[in-house]
């Protein structure tokens, strides 16, 4: 039983005692004393008030008096109004220390067989590029929420879904065809996922390119030579223009797009071409029903035309023979995809993260394709007159969501639903998180309605951890795409300032190359993530590689080189032949500012708790921060080699100790090394 838990205890019994009530633990709130008061921890007296029928320093001071006498760890107490300021027994403080020290991971609970299983979702990348800054925060916050939740005392099970099929990854294949000339990763000397993230972005520039000659042709264009004699140009022109009007504002409503169905929306739009108003007025304009005929036709037949020509159709057509099982298509989609995994195993490893279990959409669409067709047959789903798939949502008051397209393919949603099928049938799952951006609240909203009308018992509280967006100060930094930042150049990057900063500050000095180019790689990967973590995952961050290196002030460096530092000292104890005993006498003297690191470094089991229940890395981070300022400033104040006696010197030396035991513990559960010199 630690302090805390041994004074709520014995409050229950006073408050039984003095004022013959029975009150649960969870009344009794116990806070640190503020610095302007006498004691260490602080009753708040205020909710017995009812039952003492006193008032309030005459409430406290009954509990304070039997507490006194019947808690061993209280010395002496104070009121305060209706506060209780508790001063606790020196001795219990030494043996808070020797618990905190021979615990190993102090502050984690332990795992068994029946703990409860914590299924994590992150990363869920694209197989058409590379990894960026976005996914960077992703994954960072979804190791580190791992580790917290196992800490917890939760079995976790750590997964990616990879988004290896779909529109995305057929326009990086159509750009292969048509412009890569048979590129390879080994021909071009890049990363498989930098290929075909190069071959996505051209697919956009020439799909752009495209666009804005279809705009002219039919905005500019002039009618052929044997078409005037039937229509003038300036009818022709005007018919042309009102018609890519439509087409453009058609194209941009979902009803037409269909997630990139190129083909469905403007073949839809040939559909309605003879019910638009523009016909009715040229009929009242006084033009014959066969010039508009005509031009009804020949509009027809250039949206055709069109469609055939169109990048993105071609892609769409692309996705569509993947799903029949084109062999020539599988085999293209195949090999691309390995050069991406690749790339991605290279990246996953510098940035330190890993998973249990992958995922492949591949793998999982079909299987929300069928869950989707039950909850149809169960008439938990409709079906248009068009052939698509649709969920009403109306009575959640949302809007219908679209679960397959009028081709039969599938979109997110089907994934997600099969995805956690698949994962139902793995794991027996107790609570599903799923880390992703807050663009995607709404979709995580209507998927926990999906899954929990499919009757997956953790659909209805599954958790989507969503956070806000990072960015750089100067918009990006060095990008092979050009629009975002990637996350190898933005890792590279980081080590080499980490490198560049410690060689500027002399702490080089005596070491050997290899071990300078793995200090680098720490203090700047712990730079990157302390970053990233320490900010409240819900707010948008504004990320700044020269302020995250830096050594002073709330920073992962800062951090580490205090934890280097304190391993600096125990080395030179240990060459003076110091040896700490195994358990420390509870006769060792305590000063105010060793009473109040103990009581820190006490606190981390709360705020371990804490941060699993509000799934916030950010709570570890920033309890790092204090625990390594209040230890410098203690540095600061007091030797520890030179104290002023034996007894302290062996009190400050396990202080310290369990000073760096705890800034690695709390350094870990962010997925953060810390190095034994710096």
């Amino acid at each position: 039983m630690n302090i805390e838990s041994e004074i709520i205890a014995t409050v229950v019994q006073a408050v039984k005692e003095c004022f013959g009530q029975d009150v649960p633990t969870t009344m009794v709130q116990l806070q640190k004393t503020k610095a302007e008061f006498e004691g260490n921890l602080t009753l708040v007296v205020f909710p017995f008030l009812k039952l003492s029928r006193l008032k309030p320093e005459d409430t406290a001071q009954q509990l304070g008096d039997y507490l006194a006498q019947h808690c061993k760890v209280v010395q002496s107490f104070n009121v305060v109004k209706g506060f209780l300021n508790l001063t606790i027994a020196p001795a219990a403080w030494i043996s808070l220390l020797n618990r905190i020290d021979s615990e190993p991971r102090f502050g984690e609970k332990a795992v068994n067989e029946q703990s409860p299983l914590v299924m994590i979702e992150y990363s869920s990348p694209n197989t058409n590029k590379p990894l960026h800054l976005g996914h960077v925060r992703n994954n960072l916050l979804g190791w580190s929420l791992a580790q917290i939740m196992e800490a917890n005392g939760n079995r976790v099970v750590k997964t990616n879904i990879v988004n290896d099929r779909g529109i995305h990854i057929c326009k990086s294949m159509l750009a292969w065809k048509k412009w890569g000339n048979g590129a390879t990763p080994e021909s071009t000397g890049k990363k498989g996922d930098h290929l075909v993230g190069d071959l996505y972005v051209e697919f956009n520039k020439k799909q752009k390119r495209q666009e804005k000659t279809f705009r002219y042709k039919w905005t500019n264009g002039n009618p052929p030579s044997n078409f005037k004699r039937v229509v003038n140009p300036t009818l022709y022109k005007n018919t042309y223009r009102s018609v890519w009007a439509i087409i453009e504002t058609k194209m941009q409503n979902e009803e037409y797009r269909f997630s990139d169905d190129y083909g469905y929306g403007m073949n839809k739009i040939i559909q309605e071409l003879d019910r638009y108003p523009m016909w009715l007025r040229l009929e009242k304009q006084g033009y014959k029903p066969k010039t508009i005929g005509i031009l009804k036709q020949k509009c027809k037949e250039k949206i055709r035309g069109q469609i055939k020509r169109s990048f993105l159709y071609q892609a769409q057509r692309l996705l569509v023979r993947w799903e029949q099982g084109d062999e020539e298509v599988r085999a293209l989609w195949k090999k691309m995809n390995d050069w991406v995994y690749q790339g991605f195993d290279e990246t996953y490893k510098a940035m330190g993260v890993g998973f249990d279990k992958i995922y492949y959409e591949s793998e999982t669409y079909l299987e929300g394709k069928a869950k989707v067709e039950e909850g149809l047959a169960k008439g938990l789903f409709f079906r248009k007159p068009d052939g698509s798939v649709w969920a009403d949502l109306s009575n959640e008051g949302l809007d219908q969501k679209l679960l397959l397209r009028a081709d039969g393919t599938s979109v997110y949603m089907t994934q997600d639903i099969g995805t956690a099928d698949l994962r139902f049938k793995d794991y027996p799952i107790d609570k599903m998180i799923y880390v992703v951006g807050n663009e995607q609240n709404y979709h995580f909203q209507v998927l926990s309605i999906l899954l929990d009308r499919l009757g997956f018992k953790w659909g209805k509280e599954l958790v989507h951890f969503s956070y806000g967006m990072v960015e750089l100060p100067n918009g990006k930094m060095k990008s092979r795409e050009g629009t975002v930042v990637d996350a190898d150049d933005l890792m590279e990057e980081m080590v080499s300032a980490a490198r560049r900063t410690s060689e500027e500050l002399g702490k080089f000095a005596d070491m050997t190359e290899n071990e300078r180019n793995d200090i680098a790689r720490i203090v700047g990967m712990g730079a990157l993530k302390y970053f990233i973590l320490k900010v409240d995952a819900r707010k948008n961050m504004l990320f700044n590689p020269e302020e995250s290196i830096d050594f002073n002030g709330n920073t992962g460096p800062f951090i580490q080189y205090t934890y280097a530092r304190i391993r600096s000292i125990m080395r030179k104890a240990e060459a003076e032949g110091i040896v700490l005993p195994s358990v420390l006498p509870n006769t060792l003297p305590l000063n105010e500012k060793e009473v109040q690191l103990i009581q820190k470094l006490n606190s981390f089991e709360t705020v371990v708790e804490q941060a699993g229940k509000d799934y916030s890395p950010s709570g570890i981070a920033n309890y790092c921060y204090e625990l390594t300022k209040d230890f410098n400033q203690f540095y600061h104040d007091y030797s520890i080699l030179n104290a002023e006696s034996a007894e302290a010197k062996t009190l400050r030396l396990a202080l310290a100790k369990n000073v760096a035991k705890t800034i690695k513990n709390g350094m870990q559960l962010l997925g953060i090394e810390v190095p034994e010199r710096m």
